[in-house]
């Protein structure tokens, strides 16, 4: 199963629902992508791709300064998962793949 592609996401966080775009793409045998949200770029680092499960690591400034794990299912053009800051509660994170993406 691909994961690669444009992904819409959803995060419940105590703050309010963020909405960031992430692009997942492959080069060569390993997994890269970016986020796009709250007025930022920033690069996922540690891309592990096992089956249908994705794991990632990146770093937000806005609305807080935040290193963030995210820990997702991938089932066709849907994901679901978690994002954990710190020792903050897990945040349920959804998402939609573009269509074409």
């Amino acid at each position: 199963m691909s994961i690669e592609g444009v992904w819409d996401l959803t995060i419940a966080t105590p703050v309010g629902r963020i909405k960031p775009v992430v692009e997942l793409r492959r080069e060569g045998a390993q997994f890269t992508g970016i986020a796009h949200g709250t007025g930022e770029e920033v690069p996922l680092r540690d891309v592990v791709v096992d089956g249908d499960r994705i794991t990632w690591n990146q770093a937000v400034t806005k609305p807080l300064r935040l290193n963030l794990t995210f820990a997702v299912t991938v089932e066709d053009d849907t994901l679901t998962g978690t994002s954990k800051a710190g020792r903050l509660p897990a945040s349920k994170v959804t998402g939609r793949r573009r269509p074409g993406s």
